[in-house]
């Protein structure tokens, strides 16, 4: 559901997928992901992350600036954990200091490697396998 103004603006990164984008920025279900995360921009997040799915992550910045990180291509086994192993990423390497781009690509990582097994805790990966993942990945 919208969620109200004074509570937007306390948000500094807001991760919805596209579906929660649209509910919270109180558009409507056929609104782009773009257009929501305008929206929430205009009622006080400084940035906001709308997941895409297999399409990556959509990034709209306080400088307004909007750029797309895409995804890893990979077989999916169970999407259960996707959207939990994506935060937990983008903090992970916020907390390191890694610039917002650099972050969403490391989120991505994670994402993509816990699609790949089945559970939620049980798929998350550790640190040095997204290491690992994103040196394969290099040129990607």
């Amino acid at each position: 559901q919208p969620l109200p103004a004074s509570l937007l603006t306390l948000v500094d990164v807001l991760t919805p997928n596209e579906r929660e984008a649209l509910l919270v920025s109180g558009l409507p279900a056929d609104a782009a992901p773009a257009a929501a995360a305008a929206r929430l921009q205009s009622l006080g997040v400084k940035t906001v992350v709308v997941t895409l799915g297999a399409a990556g992550a959509l990034v709209k910045t306080v400088a307004d600036a909007a750029f797309t990180v895409p995804s890893f291509r990979v077989p999916a086994v169970d999407t259960v954990a996707a959207g939990d192993a994506f935060n937990g990423g983008l903090a992970v390497a916020l907390a390191q200091g890694q610039p917002l781009a650099t972050a969403v690509r490391f989120a991505n990582a994670v994402a993509a490697l816990a699609v790949t097994r089945p559970g939620a805790q049980s798929s998350l990966p550790s640190a040095a396998e997204v290491a690992a993942f994103l040196e394969a990945r290099m040129g990607d």
